[in-house]
């Protein structure tokens, strides 16, 4: 297939790129100066240019805090783009695969979400990816809607300043000798390697649909980062932050941990414990860091 990623030069960009081209794939990165996916035209032109079978849109205005600054920015890259390429997607006879997040839900309840449970986003962030999912599901048949939770990778995130929470958690024990983390939000960390190679299975298929895409399991953002550090054998004392010593600027779910449904039903789950990406990730990471050292 001749496949085009939208956002090649993200987080997860970078990694889509590599797992569609290992799979003996035609791809073509595209990068902002590329396409502008907010403009129609723009989004018409490349991709007409092009002629993909896939269009992969891993692009998206995430910084949750400038979302809800900036709402017409947010609903311009993440509801308006995501309908400029399902249309032209379209018109091209193309399939797309949009990526979205766990933020559409409000995280009320204490039961992993499933595709069919009701959103309801708490923030301009979620609400702006949920209209991009509507967008796409409402123009094309042809499509695929991947929701996944707490992303990390080897390529940094300019969105969010460039560092993961690996990374953070880190550079903060460096640093200080102390790492204090919230203990009250849940979550499933999920490696981008492994979320790339989920999307190049489900590529395989024409199961058009919703799908639920983290890694196995759950766990607070304190038990993430204490994982961390026994898994580097980093030495720091790591506590609970207290109750609002980090007073959140925009609403969050407590509870975002979502069920692989849809992908387990059909027996396309590829995902493993979230523990084995974050063990896999240091590996390469930090072993090649520390060879670079000696």
């Amino acid at each position: 297939m001749k496949i085009a990623i939208v956002g090649a030069e993200g987080q997860l960009g970078q990694d889509v790129l590599r797992a569609f081209a290992e799979d003996g794939h035609e791809v073509c990165a595209l990068f902002h100066p590329d396409i502008e996916i907010t403009d129609q035209e723009s989004a018409f032109r490349t991709l007409g240019e092009l002629a993909p079978d896939l269009v992969v849109n891993t692009a998206a205005m995430h910084h949750v805090e400038t979302c809800e600054r900036e709402p017409d920015r947010a609903f311009a890259v993440n509801a308006v783009g995501p309908r400029n390429l399902a249309l032209a997607a379209r018109q091209q006879g193309a399939v797309l695969m949009h990526v979205s997040t766990d933020y559409v839900f409000d995280g009320s309840r204490t039961a992993p979400y499933f595709e069919s449970d009701a959103p309801r986003p708490l923030n301009v962030y979620g609400i702006t990816k949920l209209a991009g999912e509507y967008f796409v599901r409402c123009t094309t048949e042809k499509h695929f809607v991947v929701r996944t939770s707490g992303l990390f990778g080897k390529h940094p995130c300019r969105g969010k300043g460039g560092l993961n929470f690996i990374e953070l958690m880190l550079k903060l024990a460096r640093e200080r000798g102390e790492v204090r983390v919230v203990d009250d939000e849940v979550l499933s960390p999920t490696s981008t390697e492994e979320l790339a190679r989920q999307m190049v299975v489900l590529a395989r298929t024409q199961s058009w649909g919703l799908y639920h895409a983290t890694a196995e399991g759950s766990c607070s953002w304190y038990e993430f980062a204490r994982e961390i550090f026994a898994a580097t054998d980093t030495s720091v004392q790591l506590k609970v932050a207290s109750p609002g010593e980090f007073p959140a600027k925009v609403p969050r779910p407590k509870y975002s941990v979502l069920e692989n449904r849809t992908l387990k039903l059909l027996g396309l789950n590829t995902f493993r414990p979230w523990q084995d990406g974050l063990h896999e990730y240091l590996g390469v990471t930090h072993m090649c860091a520390a060879g670079q050292e000696k």
